[in-house]
């Protein structure tokens, strides 16, 4: 339940702000000029907040369709990312949000127009080029679909736009505005997995993997692409059993014309980023793991990492082509 609401001056009026405090109709409300006066503030307890998030409206000036990070890429050559919302619901111990972001609370950038207006652009500028667009970088992007109402403003867009595909990357089984849809061909909602076990002990709030694959299996049957992200892979004693047990049983489950990709990276987070959740969480096991700083960020160490990399890669490659496959990080 949203108990507070701060509200941009500039967004006052926009019919996406009326709706939500609609919504809300109980919820306290507190303008503010800018929203970075409360999400950027210093000395702020952003363990605290995740108990209670509150809800800021604001508008993105600038900056809203980005170049993705390198290997942050499904084959084609110009790839974008784009966020319509900052935080995510869920209390994933690895996530960097945590370490990137001073705040918890959520911020919703109601002007969804401006980037589709954006994302017109990049398509209209290489018309004979596919551009790729990513959500779900610095949030979950069907978390919170219910509220936000993000899948129904933006899929007309990708409906209109054929050589623009679309990646929803998501932990969440919020899929009934899909559902409802027909499913478009250069849509891909993509499911991000790690083991039961591991999930129990790092994903807080989020669904469970039998909810996951029930809403990925869901979406197949209503005829949309899925993908799985394995991203990041948690090394444990036994990740053989767990991740090869994971791997069986979605691959066994799903259609394989309906997977659109697959794809993997260890657990990585720049070296800052990494020092601010390690002070969160003290005794995270997870920062007790064979870790290694190189190059500014911190990860597994190499013959760890490998490892695993080399492991899920293998097992991987034995359900899906390579041309579906697509690593966030170099295997051998």
């Amino acid at each position: 339940m949203t108990e507070t609401i701060y509200i941009e001056q500039a967004v006052a009026d926009h019919p996406r702000t009326a709706a939500l405090l609609a919504r809300y109709p109980r919820a306290a409300r507190i303008d503010c000029e800018r929203y970075g006066e409360i999400f950027n503030r210093k000395a702020q307890n952003f363990r605290l907040q995740k108990r209670r998030p509150a809800l800021i409206l604001a508008e993105k000036h600038s900056g809203r369709v980005l170049p993705a990070p390198a290997r942050y890429a499904l084959g084609a050559k110009y790839n974008y990312y784009f966020s319509h919302m900052l935080n995510c619901p869920y209390d994933c111990r690895y996530c960097f949000l945590q370490g990137m972001f001073r705040s918890a609370h959520y911020v919703l950038f109601v002007n969804y127009e401006d980037f589709i207006n954006d994302m017109q652009a990049v398509v209209d500028g290489s018309p004979a080029k596919t551009a790729h667009f990513f959500s779900g970088y610095d949030c979950d992007s069907l978390a919170l679909d219910p509220v936000t109402g993000f899948s129904r403003a933006f899929l007309p867009f990708f409906e209109k736009n054929k050589k623009a595909l679309l990646e929803l990357r998501t932990k969440s089984a919020q899929i009934r505005a899909l559902i409802k849809r027909q499913p478009s061909a250069n849509v891909v909602i993509a499911f991000s997995f790690t083991p039961a076990r591991i999930a129990g002990a790092l994903e807080h709030r989020a669904p469970g993997v039998d909810k996951r694959l029930r809403a990925m299996l869901e979406l197949q049957q209503a005829g949309w692409q899925i993908g799985l992200r394995f991203d990041p892979l948690i090394y444990t004693a036994d990740f053989r059993r767990q991740y090869g047990g994971l791997f069986k049983r979605l691959f066994e489950q799903l259609d394989p014309s309906l997977t659109h990709s697959v794809s993997l990276g260890s657990f990585r987070l720049p070296r800052d980023y990494f020092r601010r959740i390690e002070r969160l969480y003290p005794d995270e096991k997870l920062f007790s793991s064979p870790l290694a700083e190189a190059d500014r960020m911190v990860g597994y160490r190499a013959d760890i990492r490998a490892e695993l990399l080399d492991f899920c890669r293998t097992q991987i490659m034995r359900h899906v082509p390579a041309e579906k496959f697509f690593p966030c990080e170099a295997v051998n």
